[in-house]
Order: structure tokens, then C-alpha cells, then sequence
């Protein structure tokens, strides 16, 4: 039996609350966009706002933050001059885009814009 046809009205519960606390989680603006980045590739702050188009310095500072205070993303810092900080994707960040996945297909296929036009099978 799976969630999905489970009979049990608590279990539905838990499984409301779970996948409620994670959409809160990814669910803030630019977060998806952020976690996506960090795992195709994104080290640095600079790094991430090329690849995150509009997101501002501030903005991004404070959802690097947040996601490293979930343990989406770890933090390293290099004693360097300049001071180095680099992001990489904890191993709970990468499972959680893996699970998104179907998400980004959806979205490429069905998000307003001109990606979704051209997207193969629109």
C-alpha cells in the first residue's frame, strides 16, 4: 500500500504535515531556483547569481543562509586573501531536488514563458 491509497486518516495527516513542511521549505521565492543551482554546480556567490538571474545580493545572502540552516547546503570558508566562501549541496539538498525533478520537467513543459513554448511536448 502506498500514501496514496492509504485508508488510514492519520497516516494522511502525518503525510499532509510532512509534505507541507517541505513545500514551506522550498516554497520561498528564489529557493528552488538556489538549491537547483547549488546542484548543477554553483560554488560561489557569484557563481549563483549568474546563474539565478533577478535574485538580489541581499536576497540571495539570506537564502543561502536559510537553506544552510536546513542543511540543504553546506558552508566553507577558505582563510584566504580575500576570505573564500564556498556552498555545495549537502546530501539532503541533492535528495530533495531529486524528488523535485518531476517538478522542473512540469514546469519546463508548463510554466508561463518562452521556455514553455518550445519545450518538447507542449
Amino acid at each position: 500500500m502506498t500514501f496514496r491509497e492509504s485508508a488510514d486518516p492519520g497516516i494522511d495527516a502525518e503525510a499532509c504535515t510532512a509534505f507541507q513542511a517541505v513545500l514551506d521549505q522550498v516554497g520561498r521565492r528564489w529557493t528552488g531556483a538556489v538549491l537547483l543551482a547549488a546542484v548543477r554546480g554553483a560554488r560561489r556567490f557569484t557563481d549563483y547569481r549568474r546563474m539565478v538571474p533577478g535574485i538580489s545580493d541581499r536576497l540571495l545572502s539570506q537564502r543561502l543562509k536559510e537553506m544552510e540552516n536546513l542543511g540543504l547546503i553546506g558552508r566553507e570558508v577558505i582563510p584566504s586573501t580575500p576570505v573564500q566562501v564556498l556552498y555545495r549541496p549537502s546530501a539532503r539538498g541533492t535528495e530533495l531536488l531529486a524528488a523535485l525533478e518531476p517538478l522542473i520537467v512540469y514546469g519546463l513543459r508548463h510554466a508561463p514563458g518562452p521556455q514553455a513554448a518550445s519545450a518538447p511536448g507542449h
